[in-house]
């Protein structure tokens, strides 16, 4: 029986959950392996929180490919702006709550990376099951998602100085402890 492209969402949004909550853990588990860290956070950062989501979406998004892309044209389109919505969501969540309320939950961090994994989830799947051709090409939204990718090794170890790349327990910025 063919599983239903909600399914296979469902399932993506479970697998991104479970493996983006181990890989916050992995980069201490493996005390701090260089290579453990361009795929895991590697301080508290916000930047390092979306990278969290990024590389098992990453994952599955491969996974997935091999059973629609070719039955559904705006596929990796679709998944582009997934992409998009959950390196922009985690972020503005983040900072609208702490600003709005002065206050930091560590419960509702969390809860932060789950909402925003539903809803990217949430919205590749609408666009999908529209199955409308898409403005973007197949082409310009796998080099979206690869480019982005090179952009969360690069900033492990060269990140910008700004308060998105900061880990709020001691300041520093990505790999190297400075």
């Amino acid at each position: 029986m063919k599983k239903s492209i909600v399914f296979w969402q469902f399932i993506g949004f479970s697998f991104v959950c479970i493996s983006g909550t181990l890989l916050h853990f992995l980069f201490d588990w493996s005390s701090e392996n260089i290579v453990v860290g361009i795929f895991s956070a590697v301080n508290e950062s916000i930047w390092e929180h979306i990278k969290l989501l990024y590389f098992p979406m990453l994952i599955f998004t491969f996974i997935e490919s091999k059973r629609f892309n070719s039955r559904y044209k705006n596929f990796w389109c679709a998944k582009a702006i997934g992409f998009l919505v959950g390196t922009i969501f985690i972020p503005t969540i983040y900072y609208t709550y702490t600003g709005a309320l002065g206050v930091k939950a560590d419960w509702f961090n969390i809860l932060i990376f789950f909402i925003t994994a539903a809803l990217l989830f949430f919205t590749e799947t609408k666009i999908i099951k529209n199955n409308r051709e898409c403005h973007i090409s197949p082409i310009v939204s796998k080099i979206f998602i690869l480019l982005l990718g090179v952009l969360f090794v690069i900033f492990t170890f060269a990140p910008p100085r700004i308060p998105l790349f900061q880990d709020p327990l001691d300041s520093s910025y990505g790999f190297f402890k400075t």
